[in-house]
């Protein structure tokens, strides 16, 4: 393991700000206080900021997977039918909850690194009666795809009475969801992505009409009860402990992302992600999906390189922690994050150590040319941050 500047470039946790990581550095303070609630206050109505809602943004003291299961329990009952959008392993996540609390569901098949197209969604609402909830990943972080959201949320209203669930981890503060204007039911996320601050919250947003149905369900609950929380949080409390120093970290990162503004923010990760899918183009990789995500970009390697290997050399020879692929990929893709706090100078960080890495593996790889491809991208935008 080499020693010296470590570089993170994973989809997820990404780096944390300087203001964030200072804040946390802090006393601490208590929960219960008037200090808290001034700032859980403004943490509410920032992140109803970025996530274009009037509703409540509810913070939740867990991962991602944690608010996947709250919005499974809190808007459905136990004899639902769930539609669930696959493609990846998070999209396929949505149906394993679901399965776990007994309920019947319905997939709609998505080969990895696809995204599904509202028509094919469209067959199976019209041949699937009484749907509770269609759940589908925004942006899917294990193939790099995304996921037509505002063309889905029109099927779904258009096709039945289901709520549409999204699964926004690595694509809200990323590329735009507004979500009361593309009629999202129901809105997730998780800290460790976009928001750059350490992994223990995630957010759920719900819709009235949400809401209506959280009434009607049948699911016990006690730690995950929505309803509890949202009563609570309105007094800028949680209902139970929260992770008092995230959420004072989650505060000053969504100063920054207020300062920057959302245009800014949204175009900053397209830039990014431009520069990377055209550096590992250069360098003769594959892209991995077809309709790619400003949040993470996907590579197939060549099938005589190990992507497990690429990944490790990165890491372990040149300070650069990227992903490898996942389920039947996992030796076959890397991934490089674009996700968070970066600008155009992390970009040309990971492409000049996937050069040598892949080098490293015995490919043919004229140096430099991975890099151009990113300062090809970065000149044209005008700036390299």
């Amino acid at each position: 393991m080499m020693a010296g500047k470590r570089h993170l470039l994973a989809p997820g946790p990404t780096p944390v700000p300087e203001a964030a990581r200072l804040v946390m550095a802090r006393e601490l303070i208590h929960h219960r206080g008037p200090e808290f609630k001034v700032i859980f206050e403004e943490v509410r109505a920032r992140l109803q900021w970025i996530f274009e809602t009037e509703s409540d943004v509810l913070s939740l003291t867990c991962s991602g997977t944690g608010a996947f299961e709250a919005a499974m329990i809190n808007f459905t009952r136990r004899d639902s039918t769930i539609v669930s959008i696959g493609g990846g392993k998070f999209g396929e996540r949505w149906a394993e909850v679901a399965r776990a609390y007994g309920m019947k569901v319905v997939e709609v098949p998505v080969t990895w690194g696809e995204s599904v197209t509202p028509d094919a969604l469209a067959a199976v609402l019209e041949s699937t009666p009484e749907v509770a909830m269609v759940t589908v990943s925004a942006s899917e972080t294990s193939t790099g795809a995304w996921h037509p959201i505002e063309a889905l949320a029109q099927v779904v209203r258009d096709h039945s009475e289901a709520l549409f669930a999204v699964d926004g981890i690595t694509a809200v503060g990323v590329q735009p969801i507004p979500m009361d204007a593309w009629g999202i039911d129901v809105l997730v996320s998780g800290s460790q992505k976009a928001f750059g601050v350490p992994p223990g919250l995630a957010f759920v947003a719900a819709s009235e009409r949400a809401w209506e149905r959280y009434a009607q369900s049948d699911h016990p609950r006690y730690y995950f009860d929505l309803g509890r929380e949202r009563d609570a949080q309105r007094r800028q409390q949680t209902a139970f402990t929260p992770a008092i120093s995230v959420i004072l970290a989650l505060n000053e990162a969504l100063k920054l992302m207020e300062e920057e503004g959302r245009e800014a923010l949204y175009a900053r990760h397209e830039r990014n992600a431009r520069a990377a899918r055209a550096g590992v183009e250069a360098l003769g990789l594959q892209l991995f999906a077809r309709s790619p995500a400003n949040s993470v970009t996907a590579a197939l390697v060549p099938e005589s390189v190990s992507g497990k290997a690429v990944v490790r050399a990165m890491r372990e020879s040149y300070g650069v922690t990227i992903a490898g692929g996942q389920g039947d990929y996992a030796d076959r893709l890397v991934r490089i994050g674009h996700i968070g706090f970066f600008d155009g100078s992390d970009m040309l960080i990971a492409m000049s150590a996937l050069e040598r890495a892949l080098a490293d593996q015995g490919l043919d790889i004229p140096f430099g040319s991975g890099v151009a491809a990113v300062q090809g991208v970065l000149g044209a935008a005008g700036r390299v941050g």
